[in-house]
């Protein structure tokens, strides 16, 4: 179970989306969270095709966890 800066367990969607949202930072970014509930379906894998065509650069340090996908323009 995940728990909070204030280590209240968050185990209900309400008290993850309550946490999120009143979430800012010192220059006053907010965030804007909602809950999803539509299915998606799992295990489903890329082709080649589809990997291809996305624009990944591979950070150095741990690159199969860590890129930045660029915009397709």
């Amino acid at each position: 179970m995940s728990r909070n800066w204030a280590g209240e367990p968050l185990d209900s969607y309400q008290k993850i989306l309550n946490s999120t949202r009143t979430t800012k930072t010192q220059t006053g970014l907010t965030i804007t969270a909602y809950l999803d509930r539509r299915n998606y379906p799992c295990g489903l894998k890329p082709t080649s095709d589809q990997l291809a065509s996305r624009r990944l650069r591979r950070h150095e340090t741990l690159p199969e966890w860590n890129y930045t996908i660029k915009p397709q323009l």
